[in-house]
C-alpha cells in the first residue's frame, strides 16, 4: 500500500489534450447520476414506509426482514446476470432492460397486500435494479480514461444519496396527499421519463456525433487491452476477482442496513413520525453525498499528483474505513442531530469507500471482463446482504437494540480493506 509512482508527473501532451478535449462524457455521467437517483428512490421507499406498513399490516421485524431478504435474493441473481449481459450487449441496451424491469417491479408494490405480495414485488424490483451498477460502470469504462474513472463513478454514485435525500422528503408528502399505494405509481413515472432520455442520448463514444476527435483521443488514451469476452469460470480463479467480491461482501450489507433500517431506527429511538423524520434522514444522505464525490476526487487527485492507482485507491479507502468507526457509539447519543452527524459521517465514508472499490475492476481487468467482475462482486455482496437482513430482524426482535449492528458497521470497512490488500497487494493487472 506504500507504493510510489513509477512516473513523477503526467505527460505534458496529456495535460494539453485534457484542455482541448470536449466535455460530452460528463453528460453521460449526468444520465447515470439521474438513473442512480431514481434507482434509490424506488429502493428506499420500503424503508421510509416501514412504520406506515408495519402499523397497517402488523409486521414484525422478521416479517420486514423477509421482504428485504427476497429483494436481496433477486439482486444476487440479477447482478451476476446483468454483469454478463452488459459485457455482451453493451451499456445502452443493458440499462434499458434493467430499468424496464425495475420500474414494473416498483409500481407493482402499489398492488401488494401482505408479506408475500410485497416480497414478490421486491423480487421484481431487485432483478431490475441489479443492472444499474454493472451497466453504469460499463458506461464509465467506455467513456473515461483510467485517471478519471474514480471521480466519474463517485459522481454518478452520488445519485444514490440524492435519491435517498429526495425519498424521505417526497414520499411522506405523497402518502399524506394521495396514499401509500399511489406513491408507488407516481414515483414509477420517473423511470419511464429517464428511459426516453437514455435511449435518445446514449451511444458508445466511437459512435456519438457529439464527441469531438480530441475528446475521443482523451477517452482512449490508456493502452489497448484485449476485447474478447472472458468466461466466469476463468474469472472465478483469479485473486483480483475475489479481492473485489469479498470487499463487496463485507461492505454492501452495511449499506443495505442503513438504507432499510435507518428510518425505523429514527422513528423508534427519537420518537418521530411520518411528518418529522424526513429532514434528519435527508440530512444523513446529504452528508453521504459529499462523501461519494470526495472519495472519487481524492483518489483521482492522488493519481494526478503522481501516486500509483494502488496507493491512491487504498489510501482513500483507509481514511474512509477509519471514518466509519464512531458509529459504534451512535445508539448512546440522545440528540437526534448528534446522531445525524455520526451516522452521516459513516454513510459518507461508505460512499467514498464504495466509489474506489467500484473502480478496482476497471483498474485491473480488461474491458471485456469489467461487467462480469462487477456482476460477480454484486452477487457476492447481495449474498452478504441476505444474511445481514435476516440477522438484523433476528437481533431486533429479540433484543430491541442496535448496539451489535452498529458494532458490525464500525469494523466492516477495515476488514474489507485488509481483504482487498491481501488478495491484490499492488492492484496489478489480472492475469486472465
Amino acid at each position: 500500500m506504500g507504493d510510489t509512482a513509477a512516473t513523477a508527473t503526467r505527460p505534458q501532451a496529456l495535460d494539453a489534450a485534457a484542455g482541448r478535449a470536449g466535455r460530452y462524457r460528463w453528460v453521460i455521467v449526468g444520465l447515470l447520476f439521474a438513473a442512480t437517483a431514481i434507482n434509490y428512490i424506488d429502493r428506499q421507499m420500503i424503508g421510509v414506509l416501514k412504520p406506515t406498513l408495519v402499523a397497517k399490516f402488523g409486521w414484525t421485524e422478521s416479517d420486514f426482514a423477509n421482504i428485504v431478504f427476497w429483494f436481496q435474493v433477486a439482486y444476487a441473481i440479477g447482478y451476476i446476470g446483468f454483469g454478463r449481459i452488459v459485457d455482451v450487449i453493451g451499456a445502452r441496451l443493458g440499462y434499458t432492460i434493467a430499468i424496464i424491469i425495475w420500474t414494473a417491479g416498483h409500481m407493482a408494490h402499489g398492488l401488494a397486500s401482505g408479506v408475500t405480495s410485497f416480497a414478490a414485488a421486491r423480487f421484481g424490483l431487485g432483478i431490475g435494479e441489479s443492472g444499474n451498477f454493472p451497466a453504469g460502470i460499463k458506461a464509465v469504462t467506455d467513456w473515461f480514461p483510467q485517471r478519471e474513472r474514480a471521480f466519474a463513478i463517485g459522481l454518478f454514485n452520488a445519485g444514490a444519496n440524492v435519491g435517498a435525500i429526495i425519498t424521505p422528503l417526497l414520499v411522506p408528502a405523497l402518502v399524506l396527499w394521495f396514499g401509500w399505494r399511489e406513491a408507488f405509481y407516481i414515483t414509477g413515472i420517473f423511470g419511464l421519463v429517464w428511459l426516453v432520455a437514455w435511449w435518445a442520448i446514449y451511444r458508445h463514444p466511437t459512435e456519438h456525433k457529439s464527441v469531438s476527435p480530441a475528446e475521443l483521443a482523451w477517452i482512449q488514451q490508456d493502452p489497448a487491452d484485449p476485447v474478447e469476452k472472458i468466461g466466469w469460470g476463468k474469472l472465478l480463479t483469479v485473486r483480483e476477482t475475489w479481492a473485489y467480491a469479498l470487499g463487496k461482501f463485507l461492505i454492501d450489507p452495511i449499506w443495505w442496513f442503513f438504507l432499510f433500517w435507518l428510518p425505523g431506527y429514527l422513528f423508534e429511538r427519537y420518537d418521530m413520525d411520518l411528518k418529522t423524520f424526513g429532514l434528519p434522514l435527508a440530512a444523513i444522505y446529504l452528508i453521504s453525498d459529499g462523501g461519494s464525490i470526495f472519495g472519487g476526487w481524492m483518489s483521482s487527485r492522488l493519481i494526478k499528483a503522481g501516486r500509483t492507482p494502488n496507493f491512491a485507491r487504498k489510501a482513500t479507502m483507509l481514511v474512509c474505513a477509519l471514518a466509519v468507526t464512531p458509529i459504534w457509539f451512535a445508539q448512546g447519543i440522545d440528540s437526534v442531530w448528534g446522531a445525524v452527524l455520526i451516522i452521516g459521517l459513516a454513510t459518507a465514508a461508505h460512499q467514498a469507500f464504495s466509489a474506489n472499490l467500484y473502480t478496482l475492476p476497471s483498474d485491473v481487468f480488461p474491458r471485456g471482463a469489467v461487467g462480469s467482475v462487477v456482476g460477480i462482486g454484486g452477487t457476492v455482496g447481495a449474498l452478504g446482504g441476505m444474511g445481514m437482513a435476516l440477522f438484523t430482524g433476528y437481533i431486533l426482535d429479540r433484543t430491541g437494540s442496535y448496539e451489535i449492528l452498529f458494532a458490525i458497521c464500525a469494523s466492516a470497512y477495515l476488514a474489507a480493506l485488509l481483504v482487498v490488500h491481501l488478495l491484490s497487494p499492488r492492484l496489478a493487472p489480472a492475469k486472465v
